[in-house]
């Protein structure tokens, strides 16, 4: 049913709670995990005289953040093609698609409000244009999960207190 799946990963070392989503794809339909990052170097983007080094270090961390995604599925023995793509994050992830994945795994950020209006989603973007089915895997916000950690029950206990 998929033979390409497309991971696609934000430059950084920030956690993908996607990346599993994936790898068990993968693992189900003997697919290859297609890990694309785009780094958004784009002129108009990028105005000033540093453009060019903060290019640059945004292309590097796009290297590195597929080659850990890479690793990682590899480890995993899922078989991976990693790429950079130097352009608008949507373009890129529009031409991936256009040139054979099956289907898109990413994650979705739960910001709500008027975080969510300012800063928009790729990911909303995707599942809007995409003629291939769209997985997505919220990830929650760091600052919402600090602040109201997952009830465990009484003393750690894994069972919600009164559970039989």
């Amino acid at each position: 049913m998929y033979d390409d799946i497309l991971l696609p990963v934000a430059p950084g070392g920030e956690a993908n709670d996607a990346i599993p989503h994936a790898a068990s794809l993968a693992e189900r339909y003997d697919a290859t995990v297609h890990v694309l990052s785009a780094a958004d170097t784009a002129a108009d983007t990028l105005a000033g005289p540093r453009a060019g080094v903060f290019s640059d270090r945004l292309a590097d961390a796009a290297e590195e953040r597929v080659e850990a995604v890479t690793a990682e599925l590899e480890a995993r023995g899922v078989e991976t093609v990693g790429s950079v793509v130097r352009g608008d994050p949507l373009e890129v992830i529009e031409n991936a698609i256009d040139d054979g994945a099956d289907i898109v795994v990413m994650p979705s950020h739960t910001r709500r409000g008027i975080r969510r209006f300012l800063l928009g989603s790729v990911t909303e973007k995707v599942v809007r244009v995409a003629s291939v089915p769209v997985v997505t895997v919220p990830m929650a916000d760091p600052d919402e999960a600090e602040a109201d950690p997952p009830d465990t029950g009484e003393a750690g206990d894994p069972e919600p207190s009164g559970a039989q």
